[in-house]
């Protein structure tokens, strides 16, 4: 009975444990997240500053994408992809093809689209054939689908 309790309560302190770095890194994505839109309505008044603070979100961004936390990795990559950045395709393809999780790998893949850089959307096409998952296979083809037929529209 001694040693259950024991094991019950290592159990429960690693839970705690588990929950503190979760909560932790939800608190860093929405510091950044802060970060960013605070630092872009005061940038847009002055464009060396817009320019600095921009490098300084995509370094953070870069970082966030090289973590082993899913959810960081996950929506640094889709704010890589929002901001179009082109340093971003390569690690970005990198998870794509090495993702741990469909999410990352998904996450990775749209973040490719958006930046819309030949490198990272021939990925994106040969992760719809060849991912080992049915899910970001199918993900991907409708990714790709789409930014093709964006890009015939805008011909």
């Amino acid at each position: 009975m001694h040693f259950c309790t024991r094991d019950f309560n290592y159990k429960m302190i690693t839970l705690r444990k588990d929950d503190a770095m979760k909560t932790t890194m939800k608190f860093a994505v929405v510091v950044i997240l802060i970060a960013m839109s605070v630092s872009t309505s005061f940038a847009s008044k002055n464009p060396s500053l817009m320019k600095r603070n921009y490098e300084l979100i995509e370094a953070n961004l870069l970082n966030g994408i090289t973590t082993e936390n899913e959810g960081l990795k996950t929506s640094s990559a889709y704010y890589l992809g929002e901001l179009k950045s082109r340093k971003a395709v390569l690690p970005l393809m990198k998870i794509l093809h090495d993702g741990k999780s469909d999410s990352e790998r998904i996450s990775a893949a749209l973040a490719l689209i958006k930046i819309g850089e030949s490198r990272g959307v021939f990925a994106v096409k040969q992760a719809s054939k060849f991912d080992s998952s049915e899910k970001v296979r199918n993900t991907c083809r409708l990714f790709y689908a789409d930014y093709m037929k964006s890009k015939q529209s805008m011909e």
